[in-house]
């Protein structure tokens, strides 16, 4: 069993994408729990922590992202004329 989920930690590792890091690395986890050699799980470690590393930065470029779109939307507004409120003058 061990040297299978070695190899499917490792594939999720090459394979994973932004769009399925949370659900490979929580299948890797649990990969992970499964192996009772200290030998196994140090083979893995690095596959794991390599994960982990892209789960934070992938989080971390999508709320820069976010936040850009704001500060867009905010600047755009702040852009447009501003409509009176109250009666209109007579000229």
């Amino acid at each position: 069993m061990s040297t299978k989920a070695i190899r499917r930690i490792k594939t999720l590792y090459y394979d994973t994408t932004k769009s399925s890091i949370e659900k490979d690395l929580s299948e890797a986890i649990e990969l992970f729990k499964t192996f009772q050699e200290e030998s196994d799980r140090e083979t893995v470690a690095v596959y794991m922590d390599g994960l982990s590393q892209m789960r934070s930065e992938w989080r971390i470029e999508k709320v820069r992202v976010r936040e850009k779109a704001q500060r867009t939307r905010l600047k755009e507004q702040s852009a447009r004329p501003q409509k009176r409120k109250g009666r209109p003058r007579n000229k």
